[in-house]
């Protein structure tokens, strides 16, 4: 339900003229190049973006506005599954008032079920008295089942969530554990976690939580819990490519940026006698470019350093191999009858360990749904390699016999109509060490900036790949020395009182590093 997708941004670096670029570049006869624009562009910074969901299209919009001649391949973006907005997107918020279009339903209620039924409904929290963080969140959670004695178990919990203040030191500490065993040290209750925590953990960060990173998992909680109606979320009213990344395509396109479809990345031109990578070649075609980002999923990524002769030598890029991308399997279904869905979203556990998945009530969520006279509703399963080589009506028969274990009335319902999408390796997963993603460190072409990498610590999901996009963008402009830096929306300050118990907590770290041989036991 609150799944990620953000792309991995790399700007990639200047490579030194040692480097053999055998394979790495056919011949010119073979290719035709583009000058990416018209006589009058000639003058004009030339920026070439691989990628086109929310990283790569953040990026091209600052740039085009900036007057770069931008041109945006593989630009064909998928819609895999359904994703939240939540109260903190502020970014992608403000993108939407400027497109002048409104794509977002209203502030939803949502729900988590478990094999058992309903275990918690979430309200929509800015509606109710503000309570210090995190007890309203607690407070006005409605749990089914779960006794008063398991959800105080959750508190202790506060005190990592304090410690964890987003510096470098904080993430290497709990990088090294995983999320299990971090909720295990603060003396979760099994109830607490089987039911609530590791069924939102696979949903959120696409793995459970024995295998999910506890700086990662801090890091989300820190996001949503920040503030009462951190957890508050909307939905876009239809596909985000029809209600979103089309009207913005169009109006980037106004602005003189070209955006191609079908034109996939096959290799780069490194050019020996300056040292620099200049063009980016796909199949017989290439593109001329000042500077190149590259904003696509890990899988993309990693697929682009294995075929080239250049990148696959270099240490920066190999890091990324390391990463891990996850199977999304979507369902979308047609009933012959209405079936009363309480609430628009919802997260389920407790069928099978190895994934997690979300049910969206399609009547209330899309448009198009609104006045159907049935039940159309879209089951998106993460982490779901097992479902891949099924059948269609297999998958489908999984789901029928799931829902009615949580919700009675579909045991009732007939499937009419299935839409099944497959999505190998399509979403990024933060199940490996999130250390490993601070060393994937960002490049620009044509020259290395060394050591600098994104902040990717400060936002997380739909809002992170946007974030991302416009912090690459901003690279470029620093690098090109032309145009003004985006503006990015930080996310909302602590509440006071966590301010000061972050304060505290950091003077008695400070205090503590001075003990001798503090740092000789393993932390």
């Amino acid at each position: 339900m609150l799944a990620s997708t953000w792309s991995v941004t790399l700007l990639a670096p200047c490579l030194s003229n040692e480097r053999n670029r055998s394979g790495f570049y056919c011949k010119a006869d073979a290719i035709q190049s583009h000058a990416n624009g018209d006589q009058d562009n000639k003058k004009k910074k030339k920026v070439v973006i691989v990628g086109s969901g929310w990283a790569g299209l953040g990026a091209a919009h600052h740039l085009c506005n900036q007057g770069f001649d931008v041109t945006v391949l593989e630009g064909s973006p998928d819609d895999v599954g359904i994703r939240g907005y939540l109260y903190p997107h502020r970014n992608i918020f403000s993108l939407v008032d400027e497109l002048g279009i409104k794509p977002f339903t209203n502030w939803t209620t949502s729900a988590q079920y478990s094999g058992e039924g309903l275990e918690v409904e979430f309200p929509i929290f800015q509606d109710l008295p503000q309570l210090p963080t995190p007890l309203g969140t607690l407070f006005y959670s409605q749990f089914a089942r779960l006794p008063l004695f398991d959800r105080l178990t959750s508190l202790p919990l506060v005190a990592a969530v304090v410690d964890f203040d987003n510096t470098d030191t904080a993430w290497r500490k709990y990088d090294s554990i995983t999320a299990r065993e971090l909720f295990k040290q603060f003396g979760f209750s099994e109830r607490l976690y089987r039911d609530v925590f590791d069924p939102l953990l696979q949903v959120g960060l696409f793995a459970p939580a024995e295998q999910c990173s506890a700086a990662a998992t801090l890091g989300v909680l820190v996001y949503i819990l920040s503030h009462q109606k951190d957890f508050d979320m909307v939905w876009c009213r239809g596909t985000v490519k029809e209600k979103i990344f089309e009207p913005w395509i169009d109006f980037m396109r106004t602005k003189g940026c070209e955006i191609l479809e079908g034109r996939r990345v096959t290799n780069f031109f490194f050019n020996e006698e300056t040292s620099r990578i200049s063009e980016v070649i796909c199949g017989g075609e290439s593109y001329n470019a000042d500077a190149v980002i590259l904003a696509v999923g890990i899988s993309r990524v990693q697929e682009l350093i294995k075929n080239s002769a250049v990148l696959c030598k270099r240490e920066e890029f190999l890091k990324v191999l390391n990463l891990a991308s996850i199977d999304v399997v979507t369902v979308k279904l047609r009933l012959d009858r209405k079936v009363n869905i309480p609430n628009a979203s919802n997260a389920f556990s407790g069928f099978d360990d190895s994934f997690g998945w979300t049910l969206f009530d399609l009547n209330i969520i899309h448009d198009e749904h609104k006045d159907d006279s049935v039940t159309v509703l879209e089951a998106d399963f993460y982490h779901s390699n097992e479902f891949l080589p099924l059948k269609d009506e297999d998958i489908v028969a999984k789901v029928m016999s799931y829902l009615p274990k949580c919700i009675k009335d579909f045991e009732y319902a007939s499937v009419v109509d299935k839409e099944i999408g497959r999505f190998p390796q399509s979403s990024n997963s933060l199940f490996s060490r999130f250390i490993q993603v601070h060393d994937a460190r960002i490049y620009i072409f044509p020259k290395f900036i060394h050591g600098w990498r994104l902040d990717y610590k400060q936002t997380w999901f739909l809002e992170k790949s946007y974030v991302t996009g416009l912090e690459a963008a901003n690279r470029v402009v620093d690098y090109l020395e032309e145009g003004s830096f985006a503006k990015i929306i930080p996310v909302e300050e602590d509440e006071p009182h966590i301010q000061a118990l972050r304060s505290l907590n950091r003077s008695f770290n400070e205090f503590r590093a001075q003990v001798p041989l503090s740092n000789f036991f393993l932390q």
